[in-house]
């Protein structure tokens, strides 16, 4: 597509965004509407005030900025589907919450929760529909062999190989592989095998793409042995205006995934296992620290008793304290009900024979160091419930890897292990769900793992739930 159809169809786009809002916003005023007892004649003949004009022309332009933040008119040819429409809610969620700020700060009396609601609806509906039929248009003349980028793969690994054969096989991205770059080696044979054609050697990149149609240009070289090379290649490109991609598996890492962005006004190329922030992480918190605090309200009758049961039962404090390790190895105390003797940490060297579990954690099932109320207290998991106050502080989360004790972190004998530090610990997770104190310790890591790998707000929902049968069987509890 040439860069004026494109500036064409983005401007285009650009009207069509801000009339869905207009259109949503005049939607969402019905209502509003009928209660007055005013028809829609009557709206529109009413007189318009310039400082509602000016308003009405700052949410526009708060839209657009909104819109824009959110690069919705970048393209976005190689994000996934689920991606743009994640975007597109938040655009909408945040031109909403404009709406809602400009009401409170100008007292626009017809902005209630159910405008601010069918505002959402109607705009966010609308706009995802729009452009996923926009995005099956393109993807269909896509295929037809419109609009189609034509790239330049530097090297001939195995790797550019499987890059090439991936974009290939997706007709509907617009890529069309012209050929590879690279010097004469013994794997040639292998892209000469897979119908591939070599176009120029390294040296003769920068007179082939003088004379040849080439909008990317993507380096699969082994930067440890051609990073010279490579430079002089991006550099090429730089100045003539082609776009340069580069596969980021530098390092060969299984699991890490990549993200660019800038810190300071240095690109950065950021490789990470977990969620490091963004809005799914920011939900996430926002939702530990409401439920937390709603739990504790609703459970402070049975926290003040179980108090008053273990004082009454008991020699010691109520509270057990003890330092574990969470965030990235951050140190912090975690408080439970106490449901041992006071002195029963004093007391695991000469227990650590019983130890039933494997691993460096210390567990045993009929521990003679319970409290009589302690058991009862284990096996509802109701001696876990001070945690709430830790998720409210930040150093826990509801879901999340379990806290361990210093004592049993410093025994981990693989560094896979300590992975699950890069998530903030919570008081449930598929341990908790699966067995808990009954499943053996490999397994245990094991699940912290996925849990890490696969996370999302689903999956901790899914958990809480799940985490509710397992605490009334009582099942793995110690």
């Amino acid at each position: 597509m040439s860069n004026v159809r494109r500036q064409m169809l983005l401007t285009v786009l650009k009207f069509f965004d801000l009339s869905v809002m207009v259109a949503s916003f005049l939607l969402a005023a019905v209502p509003a509407l009928y209660e007055s007892g005013l028809s829609f004649s009557e709206f529109f003949s009413m007189r318009i005030k310039i400082q509602n004009f000016i308003l009405f022309l700052g949410l526009l332009i708060v839209w657009h900025i909104i819109f824009t933040s959110f690069g919705l008119y970048e393209s976005r040819r190689l994000l996934p589907r689920e991606a743009e429409v994640v975007d597109i809610l938040k655009a909408t969620s945040l031109c909403t919450l404009a709406v809602a700020a400009a009401a409170m700060l100008f007292h626009i009396g017809m902005v209630n929760l159910a405008f601010l609601v069918g505002l959402w609806g109607a705009s966010g509906t609308i706009l995802l529909l729009s452009r996923l039929v926009l995005r099956s248009l393109l993807d269909y003349a896509r295929t037809r062999g419109h609009n189609l980028r034509h790239v330049l793969i530097v090297g001939s690994n195995p790797r550019a190989l499987q890059f090439a054969r991936r974009i290939e096989s997706r007709a509907e991205l617009g890529y069309r592989v012209i050929g590879f770059a690279d010097e004469d080696w013994e794997g040639l044979k292998t892209v000469e095998e897979g119908r591939k054609h070599l176009v120029c050697d390294l040296q003769g990149i920068p007179e082939f793409v003088r004379n040849t149609v080439v909008d990317e240009i993507v380096i699969a070289l082994p930067l440890k042995s051609f990073y010279g090379r490579a430079s002089q290649i991006a550099a090429l490109c730089e100045e003539q205006g082609i776009v340069i991609r580069f596969l980021p598996r530098i390092f060969n890492l299984n699991r890490a995934r990549s993200t660019s962005e800038e810190l300071a006004g240095d690109p950065l190329l950021t490789l990470s296992t977990g969620p490091l922030d963004g809005w799914p992480v920011f939900v996430k918190r926002a939702l530990d620290l409401i439920f937390s605090s709603v739990l504790l309200v609703v459970l402070s009758p049975l926290l003040l008793v179980t108090a008053i049961l273990i004082k009454l039962t008991s020699p010691g404090p109520v509270l057990f304290r003890q330092k574990r390790m969470g965030l990235n190895k951050r140190q912090f105390w975690i408080y439970k009900f106490r449901t041992m003797v006071p002195d029963a940490e004093k007391r695991i060297a000469e227990l650590e024979k019983q130890n039933e579990v494997t691993g460096p954690v210390f567990k045993i099932k009929n521990d003679p160091r319970l409290t009589p109320i302690g058991k009862v207290l284990r096996t509802t998991s109701i001696d876990e419930l001070p945690q709430l106050f830790s998720v409210v502080k930040g150093d826990m989360s509801l879901v999340g890897p379990r806290p361990l004790p210093l004592r049993d972190c410093k025994g981990f004998d693989q560094d896979w292990h300590r992975r699950r530090f890069s998530v903030r610990p919570g008081i449930t997770c598929l341990w908790q769900v699966n067995g808990r104190s009954s499943i053996p310790f490999e397994r245990w890591m094991e699940l912290d793992m996925q849990y890490i790998d696969e996370w999302s707000l689903w999956l901790d929902f899914k958990i809480l739930a799940g985490t509710i049968p397992a605490v009334l069987k009582g099942s793995g509890a110690a």
